[in-house]
């Protein structure tokens, strides 16, 4: 059946090019059903304990996702007449940020202070025209003392403010258009005010933002890097295989795999985030190693003298099963990212497979009937002795040296792989030369981290907010919390009503505590809410009926570990202290802290199922058990190798990393499968162990550098991505694939060199003692 197929192709070249494009054309319409999510919540199902948690708080109080400017002045301190006035005018320009729902500043911060038996609250900077030096200096003494405020809204020292715009986006699956409307509006007040007034500087952080980020960088990447990466190939092709016909057949796959690859992805219903971005370039890498394999051998038949149909019959017949066995194997890696906890990464391995078989079936049909319309001409040069039959030569000569040092030098470099550490910092997601990484630093360095873990804490009763001990758990906590060394800020309603008790009793600092009266508590917060303008209640803090309060702790921008470790020690002083209450904690820094180490465990089980089923898959292509267990060494050593570097270069695995091993592990296989092939083919042919390794460099190296280089800048390129969890992959990924391809050329040959010649010197053996027994 394989030669009636291959027959038909060879007789029949342009019927197949004409159907393999229309049913591309047909694949790649699914395309107009794609769409773009920039927001972070892609990378978590909805299942996933720590949204779950998030979203419940996001019920129970005002949502909290937010746009925070940042305000630096360029001499001085915020507490200047001309920075007030400027704050103040950016507070009130904020209000009209679309979907909008709340604006917080140290200018309109509610201030509360008695005037005989009244309270009175009102904005701290009332109106512009009002502002002088006595308002300024009242403005300075109770923004740097108030500890709602104090590094949260201004800094210590008076030298940053924020001004904080609270965004209540729609409730749908796609925000965004919003995300974007929400974030370019707050930049151009922001660019409006700094060419008004040009005293400040403006830095835009904030979760909105964070998700501007991932949309806007994600789509640069798309813009920049697959156009990037088709130049290489076009390149790297023409200098590789010095011939413009395969390159140009090349492309075609390419171009025809890329387009299918997206449509199909479109007719499933799948979405492009920045986790799946990188499918276009990890297709098209992968494509170009088919393409070159069965080029290169088409080249390598020419050569010795064949026709230009026989040479395509040749590199089919050679290469039609190693390229099948390389493509299911590295669809199989792929496939297992199905067991990744994120969804957009499971989304990326799922899409990354079709487009490996879809390339693969373009390889073996529009790819040999181009191959055979197409007029490639080759120098006939049948005892051709270039580099590859060279190093082939060098490696048998030196196997026996060879074979322990690679070895000792992999098992050096494994060694170190526990030197590596999990940990996520989403913070650093971006490089520093994108506008949030950059603000986000400016904020960290000037007043706080912009990290954050919300703390829901349950009284289980109405209008429990109001019970003295659970008032007294809120602030203990708080306190408790404040003292954590990776925490910059607290908000807490236990300040507010402290603050409530003391202006209740003529601002006596005697009274700065809590009342520890339940009906006192009810009416100073029921009066202070009745006094607080539209848009800036409580509801941030309390829920409806007052069971519950909501603490935000502002955090350090520190590693997924450090803040996994502050939840523990919360969820522990809560057992301790006060385990009759419920305390939750969530946000994105939270989810994403957590999300590497549940990503780890799955993706260990996705490593043992894709070692397992492509070790069947080889045993059974290669119809050899030992060749199937010789092959685990080259398949597995590659990424030890990988990450014991990758301790040295760095030390951390993010979400992106943790993916790495399931998915090379399918990729490098490819290098090992046709090795063996072809050293298999030359020892059915009769041929020694030194002959089939010769026989092996000869036919296939050529292929598997080119291969290796193109795959190794096509990753390499996603190192240029602003967006981290992207770029170490693709850099960790490009370093295996490099090292699969040395330990294919120099520990593989020379352990089937040894393992062969053990072999046949017992075999010899054993013949030579049947042959004695017989003659006695």
């Amino acid at each position: 059946m394989r030669q009636v197929w291959l027959n038909s192709i060879l007789r029949h070249p342009w019927i197949t090019i004409m159907l393999v494009l229309v049913l591309g054309i047909g694949a790649a319409a699914g395309g107009k059903n794609l769409y773009f999510r920039g927001d972070y919540k892609v990378f978590f199902e909805k299942e996933f304990p720590q949204l779950v948690a998030f979203e419940e708080m996001q019920r129970l109080f005002n949502k909290n996702d937010n746009v925070s400017i940042i305000v630096v002045p360029k001499e001085g301190t915020v507490f200047e007449p001309d920075m007030i006035a400027q704050i103040k005018e950016l507070t009130d320009e904020a209000w009209q940020t679309p979907f909008s729902s709340r604006v917080d500043s140290i200018t309109n911060y509610q201030h509360t202070w008695a005037e005989e038996d009244d309270l009175i609250v009102e904005d701290l900077i009332l109106e512009l025209d009002l502002i002088d030096d006595q308002s300024i200096e009242r403005a300075k003494q109770v923004s740097t003392s108030e500890p709602n405020l104090v590094n949260r809204l201004v800094s210590a020292d008076g030298k940053v403010a924020v001004v904080n715009i609270t965004i209540q986006l729609p409730d749908q699956e796609n925000n965004t258009l919003e995300v974007i409307e929400v974030t370019e509006f707050a930049k151009n007040l922001s660019e409006q005010f700094s060419e008004k007034y040009k005293s400040a500087d403006f830095y835009h952080t904030g979760v909105i933002l964070m998700n501007y980020s991932f949309a806007t960088e994600g789509q640069k990447d798309m813009a920049t890097l697959i156009p990037l990466m088709f130049l290489a190939i076009i390149v790297m092709l023409a200098i590789l295989l010095r011939s413009v016909i395969g390159m140009l057949s090349t492309l075609v796959v390419i171009i025809l795999t890329i387009a299918a690859t997206m449509g199909v992805g479109g007719w499933l219903g799948y979405f492009l985030s920045t986790g799946t971005i990188n499918v276009p370039i990890v297709v098209m890498t992968l494509a170009v190693a088919d393409c070159v394999h069965l080029v290169a051998s088409m080249q390598f038949a020419m050569r010795q003298g064949k026709s230009r149909e026989e040479a395509v019959a040749f590199a089919m017949d050679l290469n039609l099963m190693p390229i099948f066995i390389t493509s299911a194997t590295t669809a199989i890696g792929f496939t297992t990212l199905m067991f990744s906890e994120s969804p957009v990464l499971a989304d990326f391995g799922e899409l990354s497979a079709i487009g490996v078989m879809i390339a693969f079936a373009l390889s073996v049909t529009i790819l040999p009937a181009l191959l055979r319309v197409l007029p490639m001409k080759v120098t006939v040069a049948p005892e051709h002795h270039g580099g590859m039959e060279k190093l082939g030569d060098w490696v048998v000569k030196h196997h026996k040296a060879l074979l322990p040092i690679t070895g000792a030098v992999m098992l050096g470099f494994a060694a170190l792989v526990p030197q590596n550490e999990l940990n996520d910092e989403a913070t650093k997601y971006f490089d520093t030369s994108t506008d949030f990484r950059q603000s986000v630093d400016k904020q960290e360095e000037l007043i706080s981290g912009m990290s954050s873990i919300n703390w829901a804490l349950y009284s289980n009763e109405p209008n429990g907010i109001a019970n003295p001990e659970f008032l007294q758990v809120v602030e203990d906590f708080s306190q408790w919390l404040r003292q954590q060394p990776e925490v910059d800020h607290v908000a807490t309603i236990s300040d507010t009503i402290k603050r409530l008790n003391k202006s209740m009793n003529a601002d006596n600092e005697e009274f700065y505590r809590l009342p520890g009266d339940r009906e006192l508590t009810a009416q100073y917060l029921l009066m202070y809410e009745m006094s607080l303008p539209y848009g800036l209640d409580l509801n941030n803090q309390l829920n409806i009926d007052k069971s519950s309060t909501q603490v935000v702790s502002t955090l350090q921008n520190l590693g997924s570990k450090e803040y996994v470790a502050l939840e523990k020690r919360v969820l522990d002083w809560f057992a301790e202290r006060a385990p009759q209450y419920r305390i939750a904690g969530s946000s994105p820094t939270l989810m994403f802290s957590h999300i590497g180490e549940t990503n780890m465990d799955s993706m260990i089980v996705s490593m043992v199922a894709a070692m397992f089923l492509i070790s069947l898959l080889l045993v059974f292509a290669l119809r050899s058990v030992r060749l199937g267990v010789i092959s685990l060494i080259p398949n597995i050593m590659p990424a030890a190798v990988g990450f014991g570097i990758w301790a040295l270069i760095s030390g951390e695995i993010n979400l992106g990393l943790s993916i790495v091993v399931s998915m090379t592990l399918g990729i490098i296989v490819d290098d090992t499968v046709h090795f063996l092939s072809k050293y298999q083919r030359a020892r059915n042919e009769g041929r020694d162990a030194e002959a089939a390794v010769r026989y092996a460099f000869s036919s296939v190296g050529r292929a598997l550098v080119i291969t290796t280089l193109v795959l190794c800048v096509g990753f390499s390129l996603l190192a240029l991505s602003s967006f981290r969890m992207n770029a170490d992959m693709g850099t960790a990924t490009a370093l295996i694939i490099f090292i699969a391809l040395v330990v294919d050329f120099l520990f593989l040959p020379a352990f089937l060199l040894v393992a062969d010649k053990r072999d046949t010197s017992a075999q010899a053996e054993s013949n030579v003692n049947i042959q004695s027994h017989a003659a006695k």
